[in-house]
């Protein structure tokens, strides 16, 4: 027997006697921003939103950013290369090392061609610069965890 709503559709046996209505929906991509910039984080906290993620944490400084990183586990790691307490190298590397899966893109306000490579040579996916026009950046967060998704399934 099929009982219909506008909303859903009930078929006997099929599921659980209690089974109530509800909508399952597709759970955002949690992200996590580090950086030592109010400014910058609250710019990729509307970026993030813009993309349909959540933001889990916000983070002003390397040793932050670890410890939320441990707690929430996001999906998505914006980390921006120089912070105090620890650098974002430095996260990077602890993270990568205890989260080999881990998702994280570097933040950068120069573009320092040798810190840029030593973060992705410790697993970084790519990094952004943050003067980059809002679009690119959503393109490249996109099509990057686009990519790393491909890669990390298979």
């Amino acid at each position: 027997m099929t009982q219909k709503n506008s909303e859903w559709t009930r078929v006997e046996g099929a599921m659980p006697d209690n089974w109530t209505q509800r909508t399952v929906q597709k759970r955002k991509p949690r992200v996590l921003l580090a950086d030592d910039e109010l400014h910058i984080r609250a710019l990729m906290k509307a970026v993030m939103a813009s993309m349909k993620c959540e933001v889990v944490g916000e983070a002003k400084n390397g040793q932050e950013a670890l410890d939320m990183f441990r707690r929430e586990k996001p999906e998505l790691l914006l980390l921006d290369i120089n912070m105090p307490v620890k650098t974002g190298e430095e996260v990077l590397k602890e993270i990568t090392s205890e989260f080999p899966d881990a998702f994280v893109i570097m933040l950068t306000s120069v573009a320092d061609a040798d810190s840029v490579e030593t973060c992705l040579n410790f697993g970084a996916a790519t990094y952004i610069r943050k003067d980059t026009p809002l679009e690119d950046m959503k393109k490249i967060i996109k099509e990057t965890w686009e990519t790393f998704r491909k890669v990390s399934q298979g």
